[in-house]
């Protein structure tokens, strides 16, 4: 015979939860012996198992009770409905930590699943996680926009560009000015390459810039250029070599 202690500490509970469950009625209190103490015998150490394993699954008490007294078909309907419940919502964990993970990432949480995997591909040509957060952000502000087509469509164009040897090596010499001052000396021969790579590529940012009103293309290009300190700067020197805009690129001379 069982004290009320071991009782609990055999099933896995606490001593007040047996005593809750005594007052719910889902498990009979026994007769107390000479000395005044309640004694349990191996039949209510397996039902009090049976009520915890039920009461974890999440099953109300009443419900408990319904499932102690039910015969064996009853009870094999209620447990393959308690287990679909239970994958039901292991699914819906499994989602949730889905998320999480992409909210850590800080891509996936807003872009579709080609928005990550082409940030990605920045990763991948090793660019510095700072530039890789700005174009994710305005691929973020792209999508409230624009419409999924066009955002499409302007992410492929982009990501076609990754392939180009003269593109990457230009974001690679973008990405290490990102902490120079406005006055860098470097910043001019910068400028130079960049003019050199639009003059490779223009109207590579038409599509899609070209949707946009002025505003919207006034905020994008803030959100780039002044993510770093030469960035208006360097705008500047991309205007005296027939370059303007960074959104929306156009030659002017």
């Amino acid at each position: 015979m069982l004290t009320i202690s071991q009782l609990a500490s055999y099933a896995g509970v606490t001593t007040r939860a047996v005593r809750h469950y005594h007052a719910r009625g889902l498990l009979p209190e026994p007769g107390r012996d000479h000395s005044g103490y309640r004694r349990y015998d191996a039949q209510a150490a397996v039902d009090l198992i049976r009520i915890r394993v039920l009461a974890e699954a999440g099953v109300p008490l009443a419900r408990v009770r319904e499932l102690l007294r039910a015969d064996a078909a009853e009870l094999a309907a209620a447990v393959a409905e308690i287990d679909a419940r239970l994958r039901a919502e292991i699914d819906e964990r499994e989602r949730h930590r889905e998320r999480i993970a992409r909210l850590a990432a800080g891509d996936s949480l807003a872009l579709p699943p080609e928005g990550a995997a082409y940030l990605d591909r920045w990763r991948e040509l090793g660019l510095p996680e700072r530039v890789v957060e700005i174009e994710r952000d305005s691929w973020i502000l792209t999508l409230a926009v624009l419409s999924p087509e066009q955002v499409a469509e302007a992410m492929a164009l982009k990501g076609a560009l990754l392939d180009d040897e003269q593109f990457v090596e230009t974001l690679r010499r973008l990405s290490a000015a990102v902490d120079w001052a406005p006055g860098d000396p470097r910043l001019p021969a910068l400028a130079d390459q960049v003019a050199a790579m639009l003059d490779e590529h223009a109207g590579w940012s038409a599509g899609s810039a070209s949707e946009m009103e002025a505003g919207l293309v006034d905020l994008f290009d803030s959100l780039a250029l002044d993510s770093f300190p030469a960035g208006r700067r360097l705008e500047s020197l991309l205007e005296e070599r027939g370059w303007s805009g960074w959104t929306r690129q156009e030659r002017t001379g």
